[in-house]
């Protein structure tokens, strides 16, 4: 399957067509809300103020309840845009942000208004065709899940079950030990009350999957395949698949991952490989981590450059931003790596 994002931040709408989806899949709608309403803002103070319903739209690709095989459009309405909070910073790209770059690559034509297309918003619907990537990987028996890791250096539990996933998906703020998790707000908390923001990591599982799939050619590898999907995701400044970075800390015979059987079918006693070997998946759950950068809007003044007069300036952000995102990301980050699955699978 493949999809294109379309919309800006402060538009009329944002949505996301995707083609490829087998027809007849029963589309059940109101699972897609519940996955909107994961990554919507709600009352927590660790969020971003902008209210939106989030509420998805079809316009095509599904007739009586069931897809058609044609390409399948979704929207979702912007309400709540206060573009006047950006018309100061026209000129003055936020540091760590899209707004210098884009500004460049559309030859000063971009929608500056709330980050334009380069917003966070812009992954409601990603998580919208998330979602039904889901659906249609259930039908494979492939399943996905993620959870807080860290936020600012607070680590939750390692994840030792990829089953105890399922049970962080129904939390207002996923994390395996929700004692871990009120030290987390607690920091986005006192990044918040200083004006400031943090970032984490979140670490996702992709369970199901039958080994065989891939190659170690380029635009075959497994990892390579999540990575272009996972990177995709804004704010996204990192990818560790199995024990990652880690792995320059272990021996070999710390790093391998011994085989043997049981159930009568081939798998490994520990995933550090995190399901992957060669490029292609050895069975076992896909398991990566991603770090998400701190949100680049902050409240302190901080050092820009004038495009049209050249001069170095001081800007002072206004807007409602989230002081961590990393929260509302777990299905973001769930979303891409279900397109990646069905990519791998070759859906």
């Amino acid at each position: 399957m493949r999809h294109m994002i379309f919309g800006e931040s402060h538009g009329p709408a944002i949505g996301v067509v995707v083609e490829g989806v087998p027809a007849g899949l029963a589309l059940d709608l109101e699972q897609v809300q519940k996955e909107l309403d994961r990554r919507k803002p709600g009352q927590d103070p660790t969020a971003t103020a902008r209210k939106e319903s989030d509420r998805v739209e079809v316009l095509s690709g599904v007739f009586e309840g069931k897809t058609t095989g044609a390409p399948l459009a979704m929207v979702i309405r912007n309400a709540d845009q206060h573009s006047g909070d950006y018309e100061s910073i026209r000129y003055t790209p936020r540091p760590g942000h899209g707004d210098y770059a884009g500004f460049i690559k559309s030859q000063g034509c971009l929608d500056y208004r709330g980050g334009g297309h380069f917003s966070g918003r812009l992954t409601a619907p990603l998580v919208a065709a998330g979602a039904v990537a889901k659906q249609v990987l259930a039908g494979w028996g492939v399943w996905v899940g993620a959870h807080i890791s860290s936020i600012y250096g607070i680590c939750d539990a390692s994840l030792e079950n990829t089953e105890d996933l399922k049970a962080v998906a129904g939390k207002p703020f996923p994390v395996l030990d929700d004692g871990k998790g009120e030290e987390m707000r607690q920091a986005i908390l006192e990044a918040k009350e200083e004006e400031d923001s943090v970032g984490g990591a979140i670490e996702c599982a992709v369970t199901g999957l039958p080994a065989g799939l891939g190659a170690p050619d380029f635009g075959c590898n497994v990892e390579g395949i999540f990575s272009q999907y996972l990177f995709a995701v804004p704010a996204v400044k990192g990818v560790d698949f199995g024990a990652g970075v880690a792995f320059s800390l272990m021996r070999g015979s710390e790093a391998n991952d011994p085989f043997e059987v049981r159930d009568g079918r081939v798998v490994t006693r520990t995933n550090h490989a995190g399901g992957v070997n060669g490029g292609i998946t050895n069975g076992m759950p896909v398991t990566f981590e991603v770090t998400i950068r701190p949100t680049p809007s902050i409240a302190l003044p901080q050092e820009s450059v004038d495009l049209h007069t050249g001069e170095e300036v001081e800007i002072e952000i206004k807007g409602r931003h989230d002081p961590c995102i990393v929260p509302r990301a777990v299905p973001v980050i769930e979303a891409a790596a279900a397109l990646a699955a069905c990519a791998v699978l070759g859906i």
